[in-house]
């Protein structure tokens, strides 16, 4: 572990499982539901199975059926059959091959790589004890990454589907907890967020990514793109004092603990913050300092804003006109 990574390690603690160590029943703020993303529902046979059923009555002859439409190059109808076998016998010992396949055909000859996710996704939903799970869930993080370097295409029109591929990520990253690759695919899932506009999830993926994986280059990584969106949102937004002040505290322990490039910025964003939550408070402390307001509640305010920021950039500021208020009484 680099020097700056165990410094970022000491100062943000884990939450979570003990150790860090995740189930595939815990949460992960910032991502959707699996309602809302590929979730596959049990295949059933199709209505009108005599013409988009199987081709042969028993299973072991539809698989042999299927494994010669391959052999002949015939992969559509290949897929489909396979596809069929599992819909008709799904428990019997064929079913995971012939699903297996149905994903394999789709990846490699049909080069679909949405359809290529859900059936590998079905795979593991499904047939889990099965199939070998370590490695459908890493093909699974390697589609995710396809179908976001390829993009959708509708009608040879390709265009970018943000939302569908964020969600394929976050069905690995569900799936596989554990794997190595999960931090690499956190922050992916983070920059799509912010692509959505969505910067207040993004934040979530990332401080998640920091609490759970902490000490890896990853989180480091995710400690700045974090502080770019929190500023983002305290520039972007109306001002609010929880989101401010939450800001504030990130960035005191993020300026101490990272030491990679751009760490100066941090500083920087610091310094804006606090500026931002200072005037605030001076706004705060003028709005009693008006003709519909008592002179005692200007000066307790004044007062109260001294005991705060009795070095800010509004000090002078408040201490002269405190000094003018008080001076009236005498």
């Amino acid at each position: 572990m680099c020097a700056c990574a165990a410094a970022f390690a000491q100062e943000v603690r884990p939450i979570g499982a003990a150790n860090g160590v995740r189930a595939i029943t815990d949460a992960f703020p910032g991502f959707d539901t699996e309602g809302e993303s590929f979730a596959p529902e049990r295949k059933a046979p199709r209505w009108f199975s005599f013409i988009m059923g199987p081709d042969r009555e028993d299973v072991v002859s539809q698989m042999e059926h299927c494994r010669s439409l391959e052999a002949e190059g015939n992969f559509s109808k290949a897929a489909r059959q396979y596809d069929a076998l599992v819909r008709e016998w799904p428990t019997s010992v064929e079913a995971p091959a012939a699903q297996l396949r149905l994903a394999e055909i789709l990846e490699a000859e049909d080069r679909d790589y949405e359809a290529a996710f859900y059936q590998y996704r079905y795979l593991l939903d499904f047939f889990t004890v099965q199939c070998d799970y370590k490695a459908i869930s890493a093909k699974l993080y390697e589609l995710a990454g396809k179908m976001r370097e390829e993009g959708k295409t509708v009608f040879f029109f390709r265009f970018k589907n943000t939302v569908d591929v964020r969600r394929a990520f976050e069905a690995a990253v569900l799936r596989a907890p554990g794997a190595a690759w999960v931090p690499e695919a956190m922050l992916t899932i983070a920059d799509l967020r912010e692509e959505e506009g969505l910067d207040a999830e993004a934040v979530k993926v990332y401080e998640n990514l920091r609490n759970i994986y902490h000490g890896t280059p990853e989180s480091e990584v995710a400690c700045f793109r974090e502080a770019v969106v929190r500023m983002r949102l305290l520039r972007e937004h109306s001002y609010n004092k929880e989101r401010c002040l939450d800001t504030i505290s990130f960035l005191e322990s993020a300026v101490k603990a990272y030491k990679g490039e751009g760490a100066e910025t941090l500083g920087e964003y610091l310094a804006e913050a606090r500026a931002v939550f200072e005037d605030e408070a001076y706004r705060s402390a003028k709005f009693y300092d008006g003709k519909m307001r008592t002179r005692s509640s200007a000066i307790n305010a004044y007062r109260r804003f001294l005991l705060e920021f009795p070095d800010g950039a509004r000090a002078e500021e408040a201490r002269s006109r405190l000094a003018e208020l008080e001076g009236e009484g005498k």
